[in-house]
This record gives structure tokens, sequence and C-alpha cells, in this order.
């Protein structure tokens, strides 16, 4: 029988069964496995010291945290909370899971409205209690807050470098070349080309 839905400010039951979530970002960790294997013996480990019954282990194997879109592997741990198989999800981190503020907070709004709970080994985190929910909440922010925050440095870093003439990756315009130091350092053969051009025109 599907569990009934309860309203956001309900209280969530602790959680006894559980299905643990893994993920690596990048294909070399997924074939490698050493990132998958080191979050399913931390999950295993959580769940026997704290007695929870692990009931399944479900990966996203070389799979971006930027977005809930194409992860089977999380799609099927929703599904197993939501159809009442297991009573929570657990992560070995919380950025295992997204780095969205946004899908945070609609992992969290389905959670507090079906009844499960999320669990994080690293952050010791479970949203059954207020407190759970308020920290993952803030924690959330503050990780998207850093990224933003690295973005503006960058692309300041960056608008400096083009100002100063210096080399900032991909191809150097046409009669330049990248120098050691990062500034662009003319090309003589290319020089004279456009020397040449110059003078027809």
């Amino acid at each position: 029988m599907a569990r009934r839905a309860r309203s956001r400010s309900a209280a969530v039951p602790a959680p006894r069964r559980i299905v643990g979530y893994v993920r690596v970002s990048t294909q070399q960790q997924a074939d490698e496995g050493h990132s998958l294997r080191a979050q399913r013996d931390r999950l295993a480990a959580y769940c026997e010291l704290y007695g929870l019954e692990l009931v399944a282990v479900v990966a996203d194997e070389g799979a971006s945290a930027s977005t809930m879109d194409g992860r089977p592997g999380l799609g099927e741990a929703l599904r197993l909370v939501r159809a009442g198989e297991a009573d929570g999800v657990l992560v070995a981190k919380l950025d295992r899971l997204t780095r969205s503020t946004r899908d945070l907070a609609t992992i969290l709004e389905d959670a507090g409205r079906r009844g499960w709970a999320l669990l994080s080994v690293a952050e010791q985190l479970d949203t059954s209690s207020a407190a759970g929910r308020l920290v993952v909440g803030v924690l959330g922010v503050v990780g998207q807050w850093e990224r933003e925050a690295i973005g503006e440095r960058t692309s300041a870093a960056m608008g400096s470098m083009r100002d100063r003439k210096l080399y900032t990756g991909g191809a150097a315009r046409y009669g330049y070349r990248p120098g050691v130091d990062g500034a662009l350092v003319e090309e003589p053969g290319e020089q004279a080309g456009l020397a040449a051009v110059r003078d027809l025109r």
C-alpha cells in the first residue's frame, strides 16, 4: 500500500530501512570504481553503526551533480522511498546527491511531504529531525554561494588578463602566440602576413 502523503510540517519518523545512493562525476572514476567502492563502504559502516537495514545501493557512474536530469540511479533511489520500500536515502556526502540548491530544496520538499528522510554520513545529517533539515538547507545555500563566488572571481581574473593582453586559453589570435609568462608574443611569420595585408589595403 502506498504511503500516505504527509504535510510538509509533519514529523518524519526515524528511518530504519535505507537505500544508499552513490555517485562519481567522471567516466574515469566510474571505470576505476575506487570512489564508488569507498562510498559503498562508508554507507555500509554507517548502517551497521546505527542499526539500519541497507535494503539497496544504487549508483550513477560518471554523472554530474549539477542537475537531477539523466541520473537513473537517483531516480531509482527516489522511487524506492516514494513506494515505501525504504524509509530514507543515505549518501556518503551531500554533494554526491546534488550541488544545486534548487534541486536540494525539491528533494527535501518531497521527503517532508511523503515522510522519508535524507541522511548524509560526512555531514552527520538526518532530516527526520527539524535540526537536520535546517542544516541541510544552510549547507546547500553555502555551497551554491561558494560556486557562484568562484565563478565571479574566475570571470574577473579572465577579464583582467584580457585587458592586459595576456593569453587566456584557446587559440591565440592570428599574428601572436602565447609566451611563457602568459603574455602574447608576436609571431614573425604571421606578423609579416598581416603587414602585407595592411599594405594591400
